[in-house]
């Protein structure tokens, strides 16, 4: 009976066959990550060879002669069976070899190293406006249940899902660009500053700042500022209802009463016991919501000619550039696969129960 209740350790306190270690737990998220990776490059690579566009009309135009045709289908390796040409691609990939994008006749990991700077400035401030005030905003609407502060926030949140991005973007432009002139017009930055700015992290924002480059900064903030709040709205109406939901499940539990009765004020049991109970789960909340502003940036960054990830991923879409788009589609995949391992760990560090 002694021996029962013993834990099942060996001697030297390494634990029993059978039980989960930290090298077999590693391995089995390495394999879950390359099995969703390596599947998603196939759905994108098949489907896009599905798709009706012709990569080398894309190149050569409608005009271009039958033998033209042949021999760049040749060069491309599209005159292999499809399995070959996926076959190769795989191992290019795992070279990190993503080929050459037909629409600018660079590689395509060069390209993305070009554009992705812009939409990672883009999606942060928006992640950050959304953040800073759906975050309260959230905390407040459950705190203060069926109120006019609650109503508003649920409104806010309703037209936040429904009203399109490429809408609020044209509004915006003609409202606080053309009449006010509040805000700078489409693109990074005015023409006239462009060469003016020493890239370091391509961060528009960061190099002039740390440059003391505040004339500029201001010119950059001022171009910034309003597609980001408009992705911003977009994860602030996210971020605030999934708030409200999480808290309003801790404060029905029995241990808000128990505070109340010891005495806390109201605010301080939403915030201080309340909100740390959700924190975890916001946290998560808000890294999806930033791997959406890091993906969906598309139509925004069309409405202001944002040279960013979206914008070239669109462009490479309707030229047919399938290595440009099956490049892109996994990078947005590594993207939500390491911020989905990000809040894991996260969730296994200040969540003892989780581990």
């Amino acid at each position: 009976m002694a021996e029962a209740a013993v834990p099942a350790r060996r001697a030297g306190g390494v634990a029993a066959p059978g039980l989960p270690s930290w090298s077999g737990a590693a391995l089995r998220v390495v394999v879950s990550i390359g099995v969703t990776l390596f599947g998603l490059m196939a759905l994108t690579f098949f489907i896009g060879r599905m798709l009706p566009l012709d990569p080398v009309t894309a190149i050569l135009g409608d005009n271009a002669s039958q033998d033209a045709i042949e021999a760049m289908r040749a060069q491309l390796g599209l005159d292999q069976p499809i399995w070959i040409q996926f076959g190769r691609y795989v191992g290019d990939v795992l070279r990190l070899d993503l080929g050459m994008a037909l629409t600018t006749g660079r590689p395509v990991l060069d390209d993305i190293a070009r554009v992705f700077p812009a939409t990672i400035e883009l999606a942060t401030v928006g992640i950050l406006i959304g953040t800073g005030l759906g975050i309260p905003l959230g905390v407040m609407a459950a705190a203060y249940r069926d109120t006019p502060l609650d109503y508003f926030v649920r409104v806010f949140g309703l037209l936040g899902y429904s009203m399109p991005n490429f809408w609020l973007g044209l509004m915006g432009l003609v409202l606080f660009y053309a009449t006010l002139g509040w805000v700078g017009g489409p693109g990074r930055i005015d023409t006239g500053f462009q060469w003016d700015v020493e890239p370091v992290t391509d961060l528009l924002l960061l190099d002039t700042a740390m440059a003391g480059q505040w004339e500029i900064f201001r010119n950059v903030f001022s171009h910034i500022i309003l597609p980001a709040s408009i992705l911003g709205f977009g994860a602030l109406a996210y971020i605030s209802r999934m708030t409200r939901s999480f808290m309003l499940e801790q404060l029905s539990q029995e241990y808000v009463v128990a505070a109340r009765v010891k005495g806390l004020s109201w605010m301080r049991t939403v915030w201080v016991h309340a909100f740390r109970n959700v924190a975890v789960q916001v946290v998560t909340v808000v890294a999806l919501a930033y791997a959406f502003l890091l993906e969906g940036a598309v139509l925004t960054e069309t409405v202001f000619a944002w040279p960013g990830f979206g914008r070239y991923l669109t462009n490479a879409l309707l030229a047919g550039d399938m290595n440009a788009v099956v490049g892109c589609t996994l990078l947005i995949g590594i993207i939500f696969v390491a911020l989905n391992l990000l809040t894991d760990l996260l969730y296994r560090i200040f969540d003892p129960r989780t581990r």
